[in-house]
This record gives structure tokens, sequence and C-alpha cells, in this order.
């Protein structure tokens, strides 16, 4: 890619001594391993709009829906300030080109979900309702990027789905920089078995609007497009659905496997199905398929190799 893909993260997970208590919750996987193929974008709410490093832990307080910032010992109200911070915080980061945000979990700012939410007596146990007033200022003002926090990347599914969808969204960025309809055809074309291992309907939906483009204008095709191509991605794969997939790509093969290979790849894709092997066990296979018959159109999709092969993210059952 020309260039780096920019992501947002909450600073503590970074290493940075930012936590109410001085510390931090340095996340080794960002650290260690996504960080070589991306550049983190470190943000504090706290820290950022001068609440300073120690300081007195806080909570949300009140409705879920529109909970209060309140310090816990001294009871002071903090989510004008706070909401004033984050307003003025995500229109700076317009200027970023972010493809995505890792939220720090259960946070009363960044936490994306799950939050805790006492109630204003402070008797009774807390809801887990809440949305940080940080992370829901940024997931409104940024409906269609990536989202998620540490925790949930912990879960391999959902891990690669986050990162599937940031580097398909860097690809994206880079082919409709100069609104040229040869260049969404190119992106949508090497992308259609990814799109329907997340979707087939967004996939069928997408590829009769790529075929209907010409009927509309530059700035809303490819607005639109980036809007269609996001909330498919956003719905996660699972194996029922790769599996479709591979069935299809199998297809490509028909008239040249001899009956031991078909054979030989139908036991793979059945051994994934009941989940005994990763995907990455039948893909491999296919990989080889598509070099050893020169397979240009299957070589060209993205679903193949949609992210560094470093990652890792297909090697989980």
């Amino acid at each position: 890619m020309d260039t780096p893909i920019t992501i947002g993260i909450s600073a503590c997970l970074t290493g940075r001594k930012v936590r109410y208590d001085g510390g931090h919750t340095r996340d080794p996987y960002l650290m260690e391993t996504l960080a070589r193929f991306v550049e983190f974008l470190p943000v504090c709410p706290e820290a950022e709009c001068g609440l300073g490093v120690p300081r007195e832990p806080m909570r949300l307080v009140g409705d879920p829906a529109k909970p209060r910032l309140i310090t816990i010992q001294s009871k002071i109200d903090l989510t004008e300030r706070m909401e004033s911070w984050c307003q003025k915080r995500v229109h700076e980061l317009e200027t970023e080109n972010l493809c995505g945000f890792i939220f720090k979990s259960r946070s009363p700012t960044s936490g994306m979900e799950r939050v805790k939410v006492y109630s204003e007596s402070s008797t009774g146990a807390p809801q887990h309702k809440g949305v940080g007033l940080f992370a829901r200022a940024f997931m409104d003002h940024f409906p269609l990027l990536p989202v998620e926090d540490e925790g949930r990347l912990h879960d391999p599914a959902l891990r690669e789905n986050f990162i599937t969808r940031i580097f398909v969204l860097r690809r994206w960025r880079e082919a409709a920089a100069h609104q040229r309809l040869g260049s969404l055809i190119e992106f949508h074309t090497r992308h259609k078995l990814l799109l329907f291992s997340h979707s087939e309907t967004h996939y069928r939906a997408l590829g009769r609007f790529v075929a209907q483009a010409k009927q509309y204008p530059a700035e809303a095709l490819f607005a639109d497009y980036e809007k269609g191509l996001m909330t498919a991605l956003a719905c996660k794969p699972t194996v029922k659905k790769q599996v479709n997939v591979l069935l299809h790509l199998m297809g490509y093969f028909k008239k040249v496997l001899s009956p031991a290979e078909k054979a030989e790849l139908l036991e793979l894709i059945d051994q994934y199905h009941r989940e005994y092997v990763p995907l990455l066990v039948p893909l491999t296979l296919l990989n080889h398929y598509v070099r050893k018959y020169n397979e240009a159109y299957l070589a060209g999709q993205y679903y193949l190799q949609p992210h560094p092969v470093e990652l890792k993210l297909r090697n989980h059952v």
C-alpha cells in the first residue's frame, strides 16, 4: 500500500502511563504484532482534556442512554467538560485518515459497550449497558469506521473481522482517491469473494449497484459504495458462509482436478466445516491449485489473502 494504515487507539493500550493510577494496560498483541503493519494514533480522553495523571477515578452514573461522568469520591460532575472535549477531538481526528479505532474496554470514557453505569442513589448492582463518552462520540461521528476494544479482540473471529475491515478500507481509499469508475470496478471485482464470505445479500446488492454505476454522479457513487462495502464487512463470516465460498472456489477447478484431488479438497473442506481444522488448511490447498493451474481471476481475489499472513488470523478453529 502507498500509505500506512492509521488506527486510533486508547493510549493506555500502547503502554503510555495515563491511567487514573498512573499505570497502563499495554496489549502485547497490538503492540508487538499488529503494530508491525499499522501506525497507532494514541488518544486518552481524561489526560487530553486536562484531568491529569494520576487522578481521581470516575464512573458513569444515571441513565445508560445518557449517563453522567462523576468522580467517585468527590462526586464532581465532569460530563460537560468531557463531552465538549470529545466533540472537539472527533473533529480534529477527521484529518488523520483513520481506518479504525481500538478502545479500552469497560472505560467510562472509552468503553464501546457493556460499561458499568451506576444508579444515582449508588445502591444496587450497576447496569452493564453503558458506552464511554468518547467512544460514543467517536462512533456517532464515524459510523462506518471499524471499531473494537482490546477485550473483544481476544476472540480470534472478532480479531480477524476487525483487521480484515481495516485492510479493506485502506485499499478502498486508495482505489477511490481519484474517483475513477475503472478503479471502483477493479476494486469490487477483486473483493467479490471476500464480500461473499461476509454477506451474500450485500454482495449481490453491491454487484447490482456497480453494474448500474454509470447512472450515478461520481461523488454519490463512491460514497454509497463505501457505505455498502463497510456495512457488508461488518457482517461477520461464519463457518457456513466460508464453506459456501470454498465450494465456489473449488468449482473453478472441476475440469482440471483428478478424482483423488477433488476428494482430498472436499475432505479438507468438510474437516473445516466440522471445525476440526482452521480455514487456513483448505485455503492452502486452493492457493496451490490457483498457482499450479494459473487461475488468473482467483489469483487476484483478496479473499485468498486479505491481510498479511504473519498476523496468523486464519489459524484458529
